[in-house]
């Protein structure tokens, strides 16, 4: 399972965590490194990515990119007499 802090939280979390116990693949660097920490009232959190394998921001883009042609093609009719 993976998730992700709603945006414009990264403080709350960043207050959370209480120690951070172990980082694993430090050779990968910062981005890539596994950290494990002690947290404490650790959320709100979106799952993102479930155990099931589904992805919010994939299933998200799908829709947004309908909602984005059906918007396109609105304002194209409303603006095609400008060149």
């Amino acid at each position: 399972m993976h998730c992700v802090f709603p945006a414009g939280c990264a403080v709350v979390a960043a207050e959370c965590v209480e120690e951070i116990v172990d980082a694993n693949w430090l050779d990968l660097g910062m981005p890539e490194t596994l950290w494990t920490c002690k947290v404490k009232e650790f959320g709100p959190l979106i799952v993102s990515i479930d155990s099931h394998g589904r992805n919010i921001f994939e299933e998200n883009k799908v829709i947004f990119n309908e909602r984005k042609e059906k918007a396109c093609a609105e304002i194209c009719r409303q603006v095609g007499f400008i060149k």
